[in-house]
């Protein structure tokens, strides 16, 4: 067999169309392999892609040869093209209506991809569209051969012609946009393939073929035909069909049955939402709703759940899209389709639930990624539907939260608050659900998330974190939920699984209500000094923390009692430094590297927390130290020992480039400020740790863009004070010594890419830099020189006369 395959396949090289006619009818004959006729057919095909051939009516050809058993002559065949080629046809048996049919598949699929219709297309690609339609009578006939439902009709037979039929559909779709083919006589095969969903043996042959002419051009369907699909979808065979996906069976028909219903509401989704009372429009839609009710997770078990809901998507944005088209008149059937939308959203609610751990734990990895994905998906349809619902689902969605909370039916409660959650975008009204959430952080949410003896899902406990963030305005306008909300969260960042999200909300409480929060510093202070002691603790919990109590300090109005909260609040990160170098005395350089970037990381969140709010307003004209409150004695202890802090792990752990990269972000969260603070440094920092640099050094691209940040601090400060524009004297320091030690290295690479590495639209870009240099340089052309007589050059083409004149035209 496969000798005869690798025949077959050279004739696609070596083609004479009576001999290899002659062949696929002797091989036929002799019972060969589908894989060898499906191969021959191919390479008629490919004979019929020639340019030079005149081979129009090739299917009728192919046909008469089949019956024949052998070559016969295409000229006489046309001479007498008068004939009807239905007797060739009902003569053929099985395998060789097969073969005709695989002729006929393979030519249009093969057409397609070489003719595609566009205004575009040459004169050249289109003849093929004109020689293939010669085959559409011949089409038709063979089709109504292999489509019509008889007794004997052999399924294989049936499901081949409807593969064929969709295929010359979906070749008419092309043809049609581009007004070159009559749909009719195509149209007098649907009657046949829609018959085929009646047949238990045929159905799911016949719904894919279907599902994907309906997805793809919807416009060959007559309105008749689309009420012949509707007889189907409300028929007893429908709900047969769809009891079986409700029951989590997803074998192949009734997944066949799911796709084609949303393939047809698709195409009617106005019609089903315009014309809620009809009864066929009330069947298909309840139908809708059940396919988000099947038994099954969704991606895990249930892969229809995912297109209904894009689907109901669409309907919803089709809805939305109505309402305001007219927002002075409420559509008559706008309340029937708002009903389905809230049965779709309590279909979801369930849907989404988290299955227990193991369950979860043994998906695999893509299992996991699409459940995600529908629960994102839902998330997206929540949002949309409080545009037509408004805060009457809100309302329901945090009843079915407090009924789970009572039930203590911790999925449903986890899923109940990711609806919240998903919700909380969509309410631009800060307050408009103030009351219900009252209601809802008012009850013993809290208190039963932190009672070990629950045994609560981790995930429950997450999304409850999550609730937190997702309405921390609401905190700011009800303080008087904080102290519960703040002790779940603290009692949640010991917990591994909700440490990362527990941190986050602390700090955005913090952030959000920090003058709320003042009287309780001291209480934060002890809470961060017992979490601490814990070994368990981790690195971002910790610097998450220090960032909340720093948000609260800066809070803080009187300057004496802030100074002091900060001493206490960095005498933690001092241990870690301590800690560090310990562990680099001890070579354990790995810990120390840890509790290096802890510590750095740490005095990043706390600058970051103590900068001025963006809301608040100042006097930059007023002298710095005629404001006790960042004054400059005040703070300068604590500052001193913040620099010692970033000091003493920079030069223990120089060599790492994530300690770099951390200590530049240190020194950058006071260069936004303009009034004195623990991390408004000296110029003389940055200085002295820019000018540790070397070229060699880890990050440092990200070392000299901090030295560019200081610069234009520098720049901002004098001209929001309208001074006259100077550096101070250790900037400027700064400024020569970065030119002096890299401005060689500079030079070369924008040498080099003026030279042919940069596009042309970059060359503006890479002058600007090169002219400052040349006139602030007194070595520029020297270094200029340098990089154009360089050995490494990038281009060949440029000759040295030509280097040395671009070089004085440069220094000009």
């Amino acid at each position: 067999m496969n000798v005869r395959f690798f025949g077959a396949l050279t004739f696609t090289i070596k083609i004479n169309s009576d001999w290899l006619l002659q062949w696929l009818a002797l091989r036929v004959d002799a019972g060969e392999t589908t894989l060898v006729i499906k191969k021959l057919c191919s390479a008629l095909v490919a004979y019929f892609l020639r340019p030079s051939v005149a081979w129009n009516r090739c299917l009728l050809h192919v046909i008469c040869c089949l019956s024949e058993g052998g070559a016969v002559s295409y000229d006489q065949l046309v001479a007498t093209s008068n004939k009807d080629s239905t007797l060739n046809i009902s003569a053929l048996g099985k395998k060789k209506l097969l073969t005709a049919l695989w002729f006929a598949t393979t030519l249009i699929e093969e057409v397609s991809k070489t003719n595609p219709f566009s205004i575009k297309t040459s004169v050249s690609r289109r003849k093929y569209h004109g020689r293939v339609m010669s085959n559409m009578d011949d089409l038709v006939q063979l089709l109504l051969l292999a489509l019509e439902i008889k007794p004997q009709q052999d399924r294989e037979v049936a499901e081949e012609g409807m593969k064929c039929f969709k295929s010359w559909i979906i070749y008419a779709h092309g043809a049609w946009i581009d007004h070159a083919i009559q749909l009719a006589p195509l149209r007098t095969l649907t009657p046949y393939s829609l018959r085929h969903l009646w047949y238990t043996d045929l159905f799911e042959a016949a719904a894919d073929c279907l599902t994907e002419i309906l997805g793809t051009f919807s416009a060959y369907f007559t309105s008749d035909d689309l009420d012949a699909f509707a007889s189907f979808l409300i028929s007893e065979r429908a709900q047969e069909l769809l009891s079986v996906l409700i029951q989590g069976d997803f074998e192949p028909d009734a997944v066949a049955f799911a796709r084609l219903l949303l393939a047809y509401a698709d195409v009617k989704l106005q019609d089903l939402a315009r014309q809620p009372g009809s009864p066929t429009t009330q069947t298909v839609m309840r139908e809708l709703v059940q396919l988000l009710a099947c038994e099954g997770w969704a991606g895990a078990e249930d892969d229809i759940c995912t297109p209904a809901l894009e689907f109901w998507q669409s309907y919803l944005e089709f809805l939305i899209d109505a309402q305001f088209a007219d927002e002075d008149q409420v559509e008559p059937w706008m309340g029937d389709a708002q009903r389905y939308i809230v049965q779709v959203l309590e279909k979801c609610w369930v849907k989404i639930r988290m299955p227990v751990e193991d369950v979860f734990a043994n998906w695999t990895a893509d299992a996991k990624g699409d459940f995600k994905a529908f629960r994102a998906d839902v998330e997206d349809l929540l949002q949309s539907s409080y545009t037509l619902l408004g805060t009457a689902i809100f309302d329901r969605l945090a009843n079915l939260a407090l009924e789970a909370l009572n039930d203590q039916a911790w999925s449903h409660l986890e899923a109940t608050l990711f609806c919240l959650n998903a919700l909380s975008e969509a309410i631009s009204d800060e307050d408009v659900v103030d009351g219900t959430l009252s209601t809802l952080f008012g009850s013993a949410l809290f208190t039963h998330m932190m009672d070990p003896k629950l045994s609560i899902p981790a995930k429950t406990q997450q999304t409850a974190v999550s609730t937190i963030i997702s309405f921390m305005a609401f905190f700011e306008r009800h303080v008087q939920f904080l102290p519960s909300m703040l002790t779940f969260l603290f009692v949640s960042v010991r917990n591994p699984v909700l440490a990362g999200k527990a941190g986050k909300a602390i700090l955005s409480t913090c952030d959000s209500c920090r003058k709320s929060l003042v009287p309780e510093v001291g209480a934060f202070l002890s809470q961060y000094d017992a979490l601490i002691q814990w070994s368990g603790v981790e690195a971002g919990t910790k610097e998450k923390v220090t960032g909340a109590i720093a948000a609260i300090v800066q809070a803080i109005p009187h300057p004496q009692q802030k100074v002091e909260t900060f001493s206490r609040l960095i005498a933690f990160v001092e241990q870690d430094v301590n800690a560090c170098h310990t562990a680099v005395r001890g070579n354990w350089l790995d810990e120390a590297q840890e509790l290096g970037l802890c510590a750095l990381r740490c005095l990043v969140n706390m600058g970051k927390s103590l900068q001025e709010p963006a809301d608040m307003i100042f006097d930059v004209e007023i002298d710095s130290t005629s404001r006790d409150i960042y004054d400059l004695r005040v703070w300068g202890d604590c500052q001193s020992r913040v620099v010692r802090c970033l000091e003493g792990v920079s030069s223990a752990l120089g060599k790492s480039g994530d300690v770099i990269e951390a200590s530049c972000q240190v020194l950058r969260t006071g260069y936004k400020e303009f009034s004195p603070g623990p991390f408004v440094f000296p110029p003389s920092v940055t200085e002295n740790f820019v000018m540790s640099s070397r070229i060699d050094t880890p990050r440092l691209d990200y070392v000299l863009e901090t030295a560019g940040a200081l610069l234009a601090r520098h720049t901002r400060v004098q001209v929001t004070a309208n001074r006259r524009f100077e550096y101070p004297n250790n900037v400027s320091a700064m400024v020569d010594w970065i030119l002096e030690q890299y401005g060689r290295q500079v030079i070369q690479v924008i040498v080099y890419n003026i030279s042919g590495e940069a596009a042309r639209s970059e060359l503006e870009t890479l002058a600007d830099p090169l002219r400052k240099m040349v006139v602030d340089q007194a070595r520029a052309k020297q270094w200029i020189s340098d990089a154009l007589f360089s050995s490494s050059f990038p281009s060949l083409k440029v000759g040295e006369a030509e280097k040395r004149i671009w070089l004085q035209q440069v220094m000009k």
